[in-house]
Parts: structure tokens; C-alpha cells; sequence
């Protein structure tokens, strides 16, 4: 798919489901080309591929945390299997779908179609795991099923989690999750009031969330908290596990106490019970208020991602891409100027000792001789600094790699290659896009208030400016 049949298909999604961010659609493609010509993106990449279009709720977990159970429980139906031993080793992406009951397909689904926030996650997967991409559907599916909870949303169901055995796969899958959802709950079993034992796991799940631009957008659920009944230490397992995810650099965060009824042991002290019962009423419908309202967080996320894009390319990228080039420009320089002298120290000993060039003829001929040399030199030296600096940003951040190849193309001038493509024109176009940003959250804050109190007519009025 083209850059401009994914803009022409986002535009056809969002007239119906929030045409304020039509208008947005336009400024992320003013702000591909400003990609494209810094070299950041390939000609058939586009920012809108970098998040989820769809409100996307990803849940994340150790092993029998009771994630499949929340799932079912809040879409309505059992869609995932669950248990206390993993039943499901791979990623489940939950969605809308036509039928009553579930249907299930294969990961390629979610491969092969760029609606889905796992569009060539195969190319990705290959890259940490040769040939592990080939196996997409050993890692992903696809489940449908027709319920209002999940309209206009995809649900993630990750496999439970245990850092010392996962595969690189599936730690660059949880990544990509986290940065492409608009919320994460994070489960944890609170049967297992030891939290140390799985210090590898926690390290890795409250890494992978916390150090996330959006870390509000992240939920710690500490589930099944009935069974603290049996102590009626509550408070302490909860203390415990706040502790730990401290320790692993969670100092404040979103965390929850939650069970689910219907599997609920049974507790006879009828003033614990209320005391559990409530707190586990209070959280979950928290916790259900924020899924329930991500679609709204993903309207405001879609425009923040626009700015973030645009301050990260001008307060960061260009100023590196300048620097790298620089020093590129001056590695070939030095480099030519070394090759220079060696090819005049040679011609001048031919000069000295077959007296080539004292005829016109001869003169021309060592000259272009020597510019020939030198050129050849020069196109090699390029060449080979500029693969140096693409190989050594490769892993740490593809797209200045990408913009390294892209501005050290043979054809191009060395001189002013720090400069290409980031002139004024291009910085007054991102601070435009920034600014932009302003008023299309501006557009969306009048779908829900009206700080001035005035009426419907009003409302409007301001919505069409």
C-alpha cells in the first residue's frame, strides 16, 4: 500500500468515526514529504504507519495472572481459553467481527493488512530472529466476535510472560505493543506474594512500560486479591508488590486490586468480603472507564504523536544528521587530500624519471590520468565512511541510518550536505505542523467541553472555524 491509499483509507475511516482529524491526515502527509526529503523515511513510508489508527488496548502479564479471564469477562463472552497453566503461547488481537460467535485466523491476517498495528511485523521479528518471521503465525492470531465492547477497538491478549525463557520475538512483539497502545494493563498474581522470585519478568515488563513518552496510559493490576482473604493481608501483598516495582524504577504509577467474581473463593468474614468486594468495584470500574473511553485518548494521542514527530525531527534529528554529515564530509575530505598528494608525489617522481609531461600531450594525459584516480578514490572513500555510519546507527535508530544512506549517494555534492533538505523552509514547516497541533486539539476539546457554557449553536459555530 502507497502513502496516499493509506491517507485516501484513514480518511475514509475517520469521516465516520471523527472527522476533526481529517484535516490532521493532511499534516502528516506534509510532514512525510519533509521526511522523505531528509532521507528519515524510504519513498513508500509513511508517520501514519508508526501508530494504531484503531484504539488499541494491549494487556500484558505474568503466566496465570488471570488476563484471558478479565477478557472474557469484559467483551462478554469466552474468547480465550484460561486456566492456571499457559494455554496460549501466542499474541491474540481481539477485534469487531460479524459473527455471534468467535472466529478465529492466522497471523499472516495481521501481517499482510496495514489496518492492523501488526503490518509487516514479520520484517521485524526477522531482524532480532532470522527466520522467525516466516513463522508469523506461531506468534500471532486473529479472533472476531461480535460485541459492542470491542467495537471500534482491538483488544491485545499477550502469552504469559517469563523473561528468562522468551524468545527475542516475542520481547520485540511486547515492545511493539507498548508503543503502539493507547492503554497497557500490566497483570500480576496475587497469589504469589513473592514478587522477588520473578524479578527477570518484573525488570522487564516495568522497563518496557516506564520508560514509555505517554507512562499514564499504563495500568499495574494486581489481580485475584481474593485470596489475601485467607490471611486478610491485603494491605501487605499490595505493599509488597509495590515495593518491587519500585525497585525496578516504578516510583508512581496507576496500580489496582481486582478479582473476578465467578471464581472468586469463598469468604466467610462478611465485613472482609465488603471490604474486598469494594475495593475490587472501585478499581475494575476504573480500570473499565479508561478502555471504555480510549477511543477519545486515541484522538488526542493521534495529534500528539503529529507533534512529537515534528519536535523530534527538528530538535533532534536534523541537529544529529547535521553533526554525523559533518563528520563524514570531513573523513572524505581528509581523504581526499591524502590521495591527492600521494597521486602528485607519483607523478611528479614519473616527471623526474621518464620525463612524461614536458609535451602538452604527455601533460594532459597525467592530468586527467591523476583526476581520474582521484575521483575514483573519492567516490570509494565516501562510500565506505558513509557505510561505517549507516552500520553504527543501524540498531540505534534506523531512521538516521536511512537519512546517512540517503544524503551520501554518490551523485550528491559533499559540500552542503550537512545542509540539504533542513533549510528554513523546512523548520518553518515543522513549527507550522506544531502549531497545528494546537488547534486540532483545540477542534476536539469542543466535541466534549465548553468552557464558555455557551449552547449548541455556539459549539458549532466554533467547530466549523
Amino acid at each position: 500500500m502507497t502513502p496516499e491509499e493509506r491517507y485516501q483509507k484513514l480518511k475514509e475511516y475517520l469521516s465516520a468515526e471523527n472527522p476533526v482529524l481529517l484535516d490532521v491526515i493532511d499534516d502528516y502527509e506534509i510532514l512525510d514529504k519533509v521526511g522523505h526529503k531528509l532521507g528519515l523515511l524510504a519513498p513508500n513510508e509513511t508517520y501514519t504507519s508508526h501508530i494504531s489508527w484503531w484504539p488499541m488496548i494491549s494487556i500484558l502479564g505474568t503466566f496465570s495472572a488471570g488476563k484471558s479471564t478479565f477478557i472474557n469477562h469484559y467483551v462478554g463472552a469466552k474468547i480465550q481459553e484460561s486456566g492456571n497453566q499457559a494455554v496460549d503461547d501466542k499474541f491474540t488481537v481481539v477485534c469487531y467481527g460479524n459473527n455471534e460467535t468467535p472466529t478465529t485466523l492466522p497471523g499472516l491476517a495481521l501481517d499482510a493488512d496495514p489496518r492492523f498495528p501488526f503490518y509487516n511485523i514479520s520484517e521485524e521479528i526477522n531482524k532480532v530472529d532470522p527466520g522467525e518471521g516466516n513463522r508469523v503465525n506461531q506468534y500471532l492470531q486473529l479472533k472476531t466476535l461480535k460485541s459492542p465492547k470491542v467495537k471500534g477497538k482491538i483488544l491485545i491478549d499477550s502469552p504469559g510472560f517469563d523473561a528468562d525463557s522468551q524468545r527475542d520475538a516475542i520481547l520485540r512483539i511486547t515492545s511493539h505493543i507498548v508503543e503502539m497502545s493507547d492503554l497497557v494493563l500490566v497483570f500480576f498474581d496475587a497469589r504469589h506474594p513473592e514478587p522477588g522470585a520473578m524479578r527477570d519478568t518484573l525488570e522487564h515488563l516495568v522497563a518496557t512500560t516506564i520508560g514509555h513518552r505517554d507512562a499514564n496510559k499504563v495500568l499495574y493490576i494486581l489481580n485475584q486479591i481474593d485470596t489475601t482473604a485467607k490471611e486478610d493481608n491485603l494491605e501487605e501483598v499490595i505493599g509488597s508488590w509495590q515495593r518491587a516495582l519500585s525497585q525496578e524504577g516504578l516510583i508512581s504509577g496507576n496500580f489496582y486490586g481486582i478479582y473476578n467474581e465467578d471464581a472468586a473463593m469463598p469468604i466467610d468474614d462478611e465485613a472482609l468480603h465488603h471490604r474486598l468486594k469494594g475495593k475490587k468495584d472501585t478499581d475494575l470500574e476504573r480500570i473499565t472507564e479508561r478502555m471504555d473511553k480510549v477511543s477519545i485518548e486515541r484522538a488526542y494521542r493521534i495529534i500528539k504523536a503529529l507533534e512529537d514527530f515534528s519536535r523530534e525531527i527538528k530538535e533532534e534529528k536534523i541537529p544529529l544528521l547535521q553533526e554525523i554529515l559533518q563528520n563524514w564530509v570531513r573523513k572524505v575530505l581528509w581523504a581526499d587530500a591524502g590521495a591527492a598528494i600521494v597521486i602528485l608525489i607519483i607523478l611528479g617522481l614519473l616527471q623526474a624519471e621518464f620525463a612524461l609531461f614536458d609535451s602538452s600531450a604527455g601533460l594532459i594525459v597525467g592530468l586527467s590520468a591523476g583526476a581520474l584516480l582521484l575521483l575514483g578514490i573519492h567516490i570509494k572513500a565516501r562510500s565506505f565512511f558513509a557505510r561505517r555510519e549507516v552500520k553504527k546507527w543501524q540498531e540505534k535508530d534506523p531512521a538516521i541510518a536511512k537519512a546517512i544512506m540517503h544524503n551520501t549517494q554518490w551523485w550528491k555534492p559533499i559540500l552542503g550536505s550537512g545542509r540539504r533538505g533542513w533549510h528554513k523552509q523546512t523548520k518553518a514547516k515543522l513549527d507550522t505542523l506544531i502549531s497545528q497541533t494546537k488547534r486540532a486539539i483545540q477542534k476536539l476539546n469542543d466535541q466534549f467541553v465548553s468552557p464558555s457554557g455557551a449552547g449548541d449553536a455556539d459549539g458549532n459555530r466554533q467547530n466549523n472555524r
